[in-house]
């Protein structure tokens, strides 16, 4: 029964987006992404003769998680080709240019018949699956075709089907896997309870890539004069939601505090009411100058791909996301060592669960939890200088990631190579 359910759920998936195509932009990417994507994949890997490692992610958010291994796989194996794959609109749109891979596509749909033409024209030596990504078809191909598959920086919580007794058709997916390799030992111990015992605590291999981030970041001139020697708070990728608690604790601690907002999304409309609000103290990043930019208060960000950079000049951090439908990178900040503040959402994120238990993150539900938050580490800089030491203690014990399953992926290729 379940592996009916699946099948008519997948089906219907498809039809649902191809359904809502002419009034969804993003469901429109997702089935013009995939016409004649089989063409595309033959045309282009034609005259390939190398082997390929195949990486498969969901979105940006697991390309993220992905990308360290993927980098690191690249530099330590040039004989590779990359194939890597997006299942949303989301992460391929954003990153179909991505350089370290050699080839990008939308991965069809998973069915039968499109799992077996895909790896007929791939010809991986390994795959590699991104947190939460476990197809029924793609998985079943892969093991009848003998190729090693894996599950990297994955991510299990007791209430998931695969644990449940009527898991059984779930549990035989992850049983194809070659070797999954958790972020935390909660995980693992969730697989060995069902029997599965080919895995390791790995941890998150985005850590490895934020420190990495955090040492080589580059100085952005007009974000450093107008920070001019003020306590900064950076707000990280913010939705509409967000701006709710926060435009009253901006006003509020606007004489003493200066803020760098940066929109998950850049709406000019939005991006305005913002002016609005703060009159003369506002500028955009694109009309800021470094000769004048510190007599303003709040700079907004009107461009996408500078965050993780901006954060060099946080003292406090905010990052959206968690009152609506998911929490953004807190990492990025973290190693930097600001106290870090988001929204009420964010029991899916084992990496803030992991910071607010260490002391260096707050969750806050109003403005007044966010204000009473910020002021119990800003009237003080003791808890500051504890915070970033705490954060950095962290992110080390969590660093390694990626050597750690990079290391074991090697036992897979010299005899796929022969």
């Amino acid at each position: 029964m379940s592996k009916i359910l699946y099948e008519v759920g997948v089906r219907a998936y498809g039809l649902g987006v191809r359904l809502a195509a002419p009034f969804s932009p993003k469901a429109a990417q997702w089935v013009n992404g995939r016409k004649e994507i089989f063409e595309e994949i033959a045309q282009k890997l034609r005259d390939n003769t190398a082997p390929v490692a195949w990486f498969h992610c969901a979105s940006l958010g697991e390309f993220e998680q992905g990308r360290p291994l993927i980098e690191a796989f690249k530099q330590k194996f040039p004989q590779y080709k990359i194939v890597l794959t997006f299942f949303s609109p989301s992460g391929y749109e954003v990153r179909k240019n991505y350089a370290g891979a050699d080839f990008i596509f939308y991965l069809p749909l998973d069915t039968a018949q499109n799992a077996q033409q895909f790896l007929s024209l791939v010809q991986p030596t390994l795959a590699v699956f991104v947190k939460y990504e476990f197809w029924h078809h793609y998985t079943k191909a892969l093991r009848q075709r003998h190729i090693p598959l894996f599950s990297v920086s994955a991510i299990f919580r007791p209430n998931q089907i695969y644990f449940r007794k009527n898991g059984g058709f779930y549990r035989r997916i992850l049983e194809r896997f070659t070797h999954i390799y958790t972020q935390n030992a909660a995980s693992a111990r969730l697989l060995a309870s069902i029997d599965f015992t080919r895995v390791s605590t790995a941890g998150d291999t985005r850590v490895d890539r934020v420190l990495q981030t955090a040492k080589n970041a580059a100085p952005i001139p007009v974000a450093e004069a107008f920070k001019d020697h003020s306590p900064v708070m950076v707000i990280g990728s913010s939705w509409p939601e967000d701006l709710q608690v926060l435009l009253p604790f901006m006003q509020e601690q606007l004489p003493t505090l200066k803020f760098i907002l940066a929109p998950h999304e850049i709406k000019d409309k939005e991006l305005s009411g913002v002016e609005e609000q703060f009159a003369g103290q506002a500028i955009r990043f694109s009309k800021a100058d470094a000769a004048t930019v510190a007599s303003y208060r709040l700079l907004l960000i009107d461009n996408i791909g500078m965050l993780s950079s901006l954060y060099q000049y946080s003292d406090y951090a905010y990052v959206g996301g968690a009152f609506g439908k998911g929490l953004h990178n807190t990492l990025e900040p973290a190693a930097f060592g600001p106290p870090i503040f988001f929204g009420p959402k964010y029991a899916k994120f084992q990496e803030a669960i992991d910071l607010v238990e260490a002391g260096v993150a707050f969750s806050v539900h109003s403005t007044q939890e966010l204000s009473k938050a910020f002021s119990a580490v800003h009237e003080n800089p003791a808890p500051r200088e504890e915070i970033k030491a705490a954060t950095q203690a962290y992110l080390q014990k969590q660093a390694g990631a990626t050597d750690r399953i990079l290391t074991s992926l090697e036992y897979w290729l010299p005899s796929r190579q022969a």
